[in-house]
């Protein structure tokens, strides 16, 4: 089996859905479910699933880091710690600094007004180097970085020009695929 490179999962920028920076939350908002609505229902849409007991409780999630984190346990020694409770970040805290800065109070009944005042360009986020990929890259380097960096996807380059995106769940996909594709004795 020939080893696939990021080339082969990406989706190429001229398919990607994509806004002006001068575009509003409301256009970016509208763009996307535009986006939505002409999704492809063969790709892949669960992100996660979760974990029942024997008593069909939910015990955990897991996620499609989480599988890729397993593939290479020692991302658990090299991530240990950075968790939301190793950081100090309680659900109880979490709560408290709703009430104390009183997050979301009315915002979702001024959302329209917020949706047409805000600008893209003054809340997106500006990719670091890390979030970047060759198209020739293999997918071990890809997924290694979507693992540190905990992305949910890369910016594919071509001589460090953006010409696509690789998603998390196509490289997660393809990694199932390969498990699928396994004669494992059982």
């Amino acid at each position: 089996m020939k080893s696939q490179t990021v080339k082969d999962l990406m989706i190429p920028l001229s398919e990607y859905v994509t806004v002006e920076e001068d575009a509003t939350l409301f256009d970016a908002v509208m763009a996307l479910e535009k986006a939505q609505a002409a999704f492809d229902q063969t790709r892949y849409r669960h992100r996660a699933l979760l974990v029942l007991n024997g008593e069909r409780q939910v015990i955990g999630k897991i996620s499609q880091l989480d599988v890729l984190k397993a593939l290479e346990p020692k991302y658990e020694q090299m991530l240990e710690g950075a968790g939301i409770s190793h950081s100090g970040l309680t659900r109880e805290f979490m709560k408290s600094l709703m009430a104390n800065y009183d997050l979301w109070s009315g915002a979702m009944s001024d959302i329209c007004r917020k949706a047409a005042a805000l600008k893209v360009k003054d809340f997106m986020h500006e990719p670091t180097e890390g979030e970047h990929v060759e198209e020739d890259a293999t997918l071990n380097e890809a997924i290694h970085q979507l693992v540190m960096g905990q992305h949910q996807s890369l910016l594919v380059t071509r001589k460090s020009q953006i010409v696509g995106i690789l998603r998390l769940t196509d490289v997660f996909s393809a990694v199932c695929r390969a498990i699928q594709a396994c004669a494992l004795d059982g």
